[in-house]
């Protein structure tokens, strides 16, 4: 079969498609043919040897969707020809709190959605929304999922609060203005530049800020009103200028370092307002069913930047280190 794979580390440019062995399923795995996959910001940092636990060569992707073609010995409550999309993450635990210590994602350390074929654990599939083409389908897993645990499971949102995410555009952001639309907060965003926020505005936000101009910190508390729920995969250069527009109570969700491990905290910002800072990460098989359950609900659709056939894979991966602004970056096979 075809597969984006590496083999060496040597940056995006190192990745290539080409031919390797098809899986074949073991008990209580099934194998899926990929129909579409999508591409994260983690599929950069991979090639790049910026990923904990590396093991190659490997083949890239944990976002995928597909059709069932094969079940392993002992595999009940799948059928061949299903139509699912895949759960990212394998080995979560029991704990809805945490993931346990031998969790991973599809795609390193598990193997990789950006192939013809995959084989995982049965419970890994879930059904693919109706009303989703296949492209649409396999851009919600990490992202979707990331999002979703940071606004409903580790940030509570309600109906009615206020919500800032900070730099739409971003798949995890996408999808946190998306969920939090159709759950009725009143959403704000910070982005890069006016077209993103142009584009976040049409999806239902009711303003947003440019974090490249200087002094924004100065303009949230007037534009919100006062912040009950952030989610930030970016703290280092965001927090500082976002925090003390936060009411009481807030919950602050930190899901990402994209700009820095490290930022401030001012210690009577948080105590004086019975604010919390959380972390948050992925999400667990319940975290995904529940997401699945609210896009089927409110037929949300993915926001779709470009998609690239499998034979452009590595093309896909270089426009998503240097051209992506807005939307998920979609490999169909």
């Amino acid at each position: 079969m075809k597969a984006l794979y590496l083999e060496t580390a040597g940056g995006p440019e190192s990745v290539a498609v080409r031919e390797v062995e098809t899986p074949t399923p073991k008990a209580g795995e099934v194998r899926v043919a990929i129909k579409a996959a999508s591409l994260n910001h983690r599929e950069l940092w991979i090639p790049r040897g910026q990923y904990p636990g590396m093991v190659l060569p490997a083949t890239l992707g944990c976002d995928g969707a597909g059709v069932v073609d094969m079940l392993g010995d002992g595999v009940t409550g799948a059928k061949v020809g299903d139509e699912v999309v895949l759960y990212p993450g394998l080995n979560w635990g029991p704990s809805r709190r945490t993931p346990s210590k031998e969790f991973g994602l599809l795609g390193m350390p598990g193997p990789g959605t950006i192939a013809e074929y995959i084989c995982v654990p049965v419970e890994n599939l879930a059904p693919k929304p109706s009303f989703m083409s296949f492209e649409e389908a396999a851009a919600v897993p990490l992202t979707g999922l990331t999002s979703w645990r940071s606004l409903m499971y580790k940030g509570e949102l309600q109906p009615g609060e206020t919500v800032l995410i900070i730099g739409i555009g971003g798949g995890v952001a996408t999808w946190g203005l998306a969920f939090a639309v159709a759950h009725g907060a009143n959403v704000y965003v910070t982005g890069e530049n006016d077209q993103v926020i142009e584009n976040a505005i049409k999806m239902g936000a009711k303003a947003g800020l440019n974090f490249n101009e200087p002094d924004w910190r100065k303009k949230v508390m007037p534009m919100t009103g006062g912040v009950d729920v952030v989610i930030d995969g970016a703290p280092s250069p965001s927090f500082a200028n976002y925090v003390r527009s936060i009411n009481p109570g807030a919950r602050i969700v930190i899901y990402g370092s994209t700009a820095g491990n490290e930022f401030k905290v001012n210690a009577t910002d948080i105590f004086l307002r019975s604010a919390t800072v959380l972390g948050s990460q992925v999400g667990d098989p319940q975290d995904f069913r529940d997401m699945l359950a609210f896009v089927d609900k409110h037929k949300i659709k993915t926001v779709i930047e470009r998609t690239f056939p499998l034979a452009e894979a590595k093309e896909a991966l270089l426009y998503l280190q240097d051209k992506h602004q807005f939307g998920k970056v979609v490999v169909t096979i």
